[in-house]
């Protein structure tokens, strides 16, 4: 009852992906292929960085991807010797089952000083046997291009209205919200394309244990 949305209706797999195509193909091939580059995901909140990170990471190792995967915040660790400090750690073991390599995924690269994106380069080059980075950020213009040019880029863009309608709708059928036409489309049109924003929008709206109204809408998200 208290779960988050956001996290209840994740996608798991690199195929429920909503958006992105150009770019769940290319970690499809990964996935077939067992192996995978340095990856730096950039684009606008709610657009699926982290959704397709997780599920690249289920789909390589399967079971056993909770072990072979880590998620760091750059922005909760801007002490990058925080950040070493648990990369070695994390990179020192060896990977778990049949995998090759783990997957260190840093979430808010961005927020990473230049000194520190040097210093996390060379510790990429360290590891690079047994560990594959994965970098997300809003901004790719301040990630260093040493950095930059040991990724594979990928450029993610704001959902489409229809993505983000027929998302909703999922939930709602299957939270059995009741919603007016009109406020779901408040909510798609205040969401911006942003995934994330559209089902906590929704779920904050649907907390309120009534029909959800324009109204509600515009009490719950600020909607203009």
């Amino acid at each position: 009852m208290n779960e988050i949305w956001t996290e209840k209706y994740r996608p798991k797999d690199l195929d429920e992906v909503v958006g992105q195509k150009h770019i769940t193909e290319r970690m499809k091939a990964y996935v077939a292929s067992g192996n995978m580059p340095h990856l730096l995901l950039a684009g606008p909140a709610g657009t699926g960085k982290t959704t397709c990170a997780l599920a690249l990471a289920r789909g390589l190792f399967g079971d056993e991807w909770k072990g072979n995967f880590v998620e760091l915040n750059a922005s909760d660790e801007r002490g990058i010797d925080i950040v070493r400090g648990k990369i070695k750690e994390f990179a020192r073991t060896a990977p778990l089952g049949k995998a090759e390599f783990k997957i260190i995924f840093m979430d808010e690269a961005d927020a990473l000083t230049s000194d520190a994106q040097a210093a996390m380069r060379r510790t990429m080059e360290k590891y690079s046997k047994i560990c594959r980075f994965v970098f997300s950020c809003n901004y790719s213009s301040k990630i260093i291009d040493p950095l930059q040019s040991r990724c594979a880029v990928f450029r993610f863009s704001p959902l489409t209205k229809e993505d983000v309608e027929n998302y909703l709708r999922m939930i709602i059928s299957k939270e059995d919200v009741k919603i007016d036409d009109d406020a779901l489309e408040g909510l798609v049109h205040v969401a911006r394309g942003d995934m994330r924003r559209a089902v906590n929008s929704l779920q904050v709206a649907a907390s309120l244990g009534k029909q959800i109204t324009l109204d509600v809408i515009y009490q719950t998200t600020g909607l203009a």
